[in-house]
């Protein structure tokens, strides 16, 4: 029988596009990450990194999962789950098919259909693959997208040590929507749940913990992050300037007030949260992640000296995926300079 791992393997920043000795790069896709799983007979899986079941918001990966062919046996694939729109990939439009809709899910699909680009191969034929090299999986998984045909909505994800063809990725593809580069170590099995692999992003941008709000449940204005602390539970690490009302709307959609366990109650990480200011901050239980652009300087509590900018809610992500901000890599260097730096030898 295919399981499916309870946790993907994941991937730890680094602030350098160089390609490590003993690696392979892939592109890192701006999509969510999703594990497929199917087996002759019965109904495909298809679930986040979180474990949650994204089946009912992509019903026609589900659809064409179930359609192969029984001689495929049964798979577990690790890959991303893309949506293309106008020549490039849209994060946008995979956010309107996670959580709350406005729109019957088979219009969203109808309108822009979900592609799945495979990267991992971790059980096939009653075999389990993840104790294997990368090399032996990714060898797998091209076998099985050239002996079964395999086509859209699945993709194979490419794999490259070219520093020639992964300069390429940071340049002209990044116009499309990649975020950077993804490596592997070529002779390590797959280490579900742990941050095997690094990967590098052309966009300077963090990912945080949304832990209060200024405003309104309804139409948040600013937004107060931290990062998970074994200690604190939640260290506070700044916030961010006023947010549009569209972004606001999306946030609200994930916003639920906390209560007594939140760990910043009874806590004054800023004057904000003071009783009696001017606009007091509200506690939100602080489930969802998103992404900023910030400042990499900090002060000596390790606090963001200026406003961040909000880019996007990330409720593909989960709390406990983030690293703690002393633990973080600098800043990425241009992508100019990533590409030479590529190229070095």
């Amino acid at each position: 029988m295919a399981r499916l791992p309870a946790e993907p393997m994941l991937a730890a920043p680094t602030s350098s596009p160089r390609l490590p000795p003993g690696c392979a790069a892939e592109p890192k896709w701006d999509g969510f990450r999703a594990l497929l799983a199917r087996e002759p007979g019965q109904r495909p899986r298809l679930v986040s990194r979180r474990g949650t079941d994204l089946a009912p918001a992509f019903p026609e990966i589900v659809k064409a999962a179930d359609a192969l062919p029984d001689a495929l046996g049964d798979i577990v694939l690790d890959g991303e789950l893309v949506i293309w729109n106008a020549g490039r990939l849209d994060f946008q439009l995979l956010l309107h098919r996670h959580g709350r809709q406005r729109r019957p899910v088979g219009e969203l699909a109808a309108a822009h259909p979900a592609h799945y680009i495979a990267f991992d191969l971790l059980h096939h034929a009653g075999q389990d693959l993840t104790g294997q090299s990368y090399d032996v999986r990714r060898g797998a998984l091209e076998a099985l997208f050239t002996e079964h045909e395999l086509a859209p909505p699945f993709t194979l994800c490419p794999s490259s040590s070219d520093p020639d063809e992964i300069g390429l990725w940071l340049t002209a593809w990044t116009e499309i929507g990649i975020e950077g580069l993804c490596f592997k170590r070529r002779s390590q099995p797959y280490l579900a749940g742990r941050r095997g692999w690094t990967k590098y992003r052309v966009r300077d941008s963090t990912e945080v913990v949304l832990g209060a709000i200024t405003g309104s449940l309804h139409r948040p204005e600013i937004l107060h992050v931290g990062l998970p602390d074994p200690r604190l539970g939640l260290r506070y690490v700044g916030r961010t300037t006023p947010v549009g009302r569209g972004a606001a709307r999306e946030i609200a959609e994930h916003l639920t007030l906390a209560g007594t366990e939140h760990p910043w109650y009874g806590r004054q990480p800023t004057p904000a949260f003071e009783p009696g200011a001017e606009q007091p901050a509200i506690l939100v239980e602080p489930t969802l992640v998103v992404e900023l652009t910030a400042d990499a300087v900090v002060d000596g509590r390790g606090r963001w000296r200026q406003p961040a900018t909000f880019l996007r809610p990330r409720p593909d992500l989960s709390a406990r995926e983030l690293i703690p901000l002393r633990n973080r890599p600098a800043a990425p260097e241009a992508t100019r300079a990533a590409v030479g730096a590529t190229r070095a030898p």
